[in-house]
């Protein structure tokens, strides 16, 4: 069965293994997500689910957003991602999703997103000296 959820990166730290052998080990904050829009392939063509993360201020949402989670009944979320699930009859709006829907040993795809460096400039990209 797929399974999807969305997190965020706290940081990095280390473990010990059984053995006493140091693991480098990345933190990261899974759920929970809300469900916040189910999509069907009589209504979007496609079969998906909608997961909300992330609680922000209902201020900072804009009309169309605000629209959208009070159709939902849920609170804003900061980011939103759809999930292309085979079968997605178990899930219904409303509900969360937490870090227990996996296992210890399941296989997992990480999908991340870099933080954006800017323009470096030619002697900093391509190691260059005046």
């Amino acid at each position: 069965m797929q399974k999807g959820i969305i997190g965020k990166k706290l940081g990095m730290t280390q473990l010990f293994d059984e053995s006493g052998k140091v693991v480098p080990v990345t933190v990261i904050e899974a759920g929970p997500c809300t469900v916040v829009q189910k999509k069907t392939v009589e209504s979007d063509g496609y079969q998906a689910v909608q997961l909300g993360f992330g609680d922000i201020a209902a201020r900072k949402v804009t009309k169309p957003a605000k629209g959208h989670f009070d159709k939902a009944d849920v609170a804003p979320k900061k980011t939103l991602r759809e999930f292309r699930l085979a079968d997605i009859s178990g899930l219904n709006v409303g509900d969360i999703l937490k870090a227990d829907v996996f296992a210890a040993g399941d296989h997992i795809d990480v999908v991340g997103v870099s933080k954006g460096k800017g323009y470096a400039g030619t002697i900093k990209r391509w190691n260059g000296h005046r």
